[in-house]
């Protein structure tokens, strides 16, 4: 990585893997303290993205949280081939990333309150919504059913997975229906967008959450600003599709800072409360 320099000297360099630039204001970060601060830039607050392991381990209690559904990966089903096949690209993804695909689900704690817990992994082929994706979260909802707790989802994603095709668009109905019958048992469902949440994660499960979270700056919108802005006619505001401007148009209930993301989500919880006579949750 290099910087320019005024003329007559020389452009320093800072190694790749030591330091981090913010694309918002330019500071030079250090990664150990990047990561030491939650990957949000010390000077400016931008929030950088932030692995799904890393994320989970900020949220829930320590050891509390016990991943389901570890094994499930995604089949071919319509031999899908673009530059590579669907099976190539899923391995590369597995390689990368880590994870078997792009969301991890399991139960744990919050300040001592029970969930099911739900979240994405963007660096899994970009957060895409396939088959396993849908599946996990619709066991998800129907664990948090089956044992009254509440579920909270952590969205980061850009649509649903091309290589799947309408079977990957199906899954938003399936989550849609899980979600109903959550609903209609008065169980909460918590919805945490970040950066990006986008496509068809946006237009089902993660736009219908009883309370709708969002950290500073995340992207959230259905799709691209020249797509949008040709489709509606019109030249989009400024700031469209950032999570201030849903705020102020109403969309989102609160847009909660990283460091203070999980005392917040406790409280949240917290706030809802079971009544012996009456298993209904209420806020």
């Amino acid at each position: 990585m290099r910087l320019r320099m005024p003329f007559g000297r020389r452009p320093k360099e800072f190694p790749d893997h030591l330091w981090t630039q913010c694309p918002s204001c330019g500071e030079m970060l250090f990664n150990k303290q990047l990561a030491r601060n939650l990957y949000v830039c010390t000077k400016c607050g931008h929030h950088f993205r932030m692995g799904a392991r890393e994320r989970i381990e900020l949220l829930v209690d320590r050891g509390s949280f016990a991943e389901h559904d570890a094994a499930l990966t995604s089949g071919d089903p319509l031999g899908f081939v673009d530059s590579k096949p669907y099976p190539e690209r899923i391995a590369a993804a597995q390689a990368k990333s880590g994870e078997r695909d792009a969301v991890i689900a399991g139960a744990a704690t919050i300040a001592d309150s029970p969930v099911e817990l739900v979240v994405m992994d963007f660096d899994f082929m970009g957060g895409s919504m396939g088959s396993v994706v849908g599946e996990k979260i619709t066991r998800a909802a129907e664990r948090a059913l089956a044992e009254r707790r509440a579920l909270v989802i952590v969205s980061a994603s850009g649509g649903a997975r091309m290589q799947e095709g309408t079977i990957a668009l199906m899954q938003m109905a399936k989550i849609v229906a899980a979600l109903a019958r959550l609903d209609e048992a008065g169980l909460p469902f918590v919805s945490i967008l970040t950066d990006p949440t986008t496509g068809g994660v946006l237009a089902s499960y993660a736009s219908l959450g009883d309370l709708i979270l969002a950290e500073p700056g995340a992207l959230i919108r259905f799709s691209g600003e020249r797509v949008t802005s040709g489709t509606v006619g019109e030249k989009l505001p400024v700031g469209f599709g950032k999570a201030e401007f849903l705020l102020e148009k109403g969309f989102l209930d609160l847009i909660v800072p990283r460091a203070q993301l999980r005392d917040r989500l406790a409280f949240l919880l917290g706030a809802f409360r079971a009544d012996a006579r009456d298993v209904r949750w209420s806020l």
